[in-house]
């Protein structure tokens, strides 16, 4: 096994991308950031020299001590269709939102689960980021914006945000 840094495989609007970069940064860990896009010249994680990194040709793919490790949900969106992501994406999140307000009653404090950052805040945050591309309605819920604006201050959360990527588009960079 060869040590090093850590190597991230990423696509900035990715949050399952997001999830791990805020979980290295959490954590103090140092890191590369390789941007595999995910939609120019028909999607790079499909060329070969990303297919013989991550035979899944998915993003993220995180590269430690000579291991890869993938995992995404990109494919599902494929599955569905342009012409359906956005109706699928708003019932999809509106329901999970929907439930997951309703769990927050009795476990939130500052975050999810009470006042120490968790896993489950570590994938809130992606969450509300895809349901404000998507466009869905947050006022419902008011828990889970409260804690989203929360963590949005955290360090950990503000630099990993997908509008502060190397591989941000200008027009979407803050």
């Amino acid at each position: 096994m060869q040590a090093g840094k850590p190597v991230l495989y990423s696509y900035f609007r990715s949050s399952c991308s997001w999830r791990v970069r805020i979980a290295l940064a959490l954590k103090g860990i140092d890191y590369e950031t390789k941007p595999i896009n995910l939609v120019k010249d028909g999607g790079q994680q499909f060329s070969e020299e990303f297919r013989a990194l991550n035979p899944m040709k998915q993003v993220p793919a995180l590269k430690i001590d000579g291991i890869t490790i993938g995992q995404s949900n990109l494919s599902i969106l494929k599955q569905v269709g342009q012409e359906n992501q956005l109706t699928w994406a708003q019932k999809a999140i509106s329901s999970g939102f929907t439930a997951l307000e309703t769990i927050l009653q009795s476990t939130a404090g500052k975050y999810c689960v009470g006042d120490e950052v968790s896993m489950a805040d570590l994938c809130l945050a992606p969450q509300v980021a895809n349901a404000e591309r998507f466009k869905v309605d947050l006022t419902p819920y008011p828990t889970i914006s409260r804690i989203n604006k929360t963590l949005l201050a955290l360090e950990a959360f503000h630099v990993t945000h997908p509008c502060r990527q190397p591989d941000t588009p200008p027009e979407l960079r803050a």
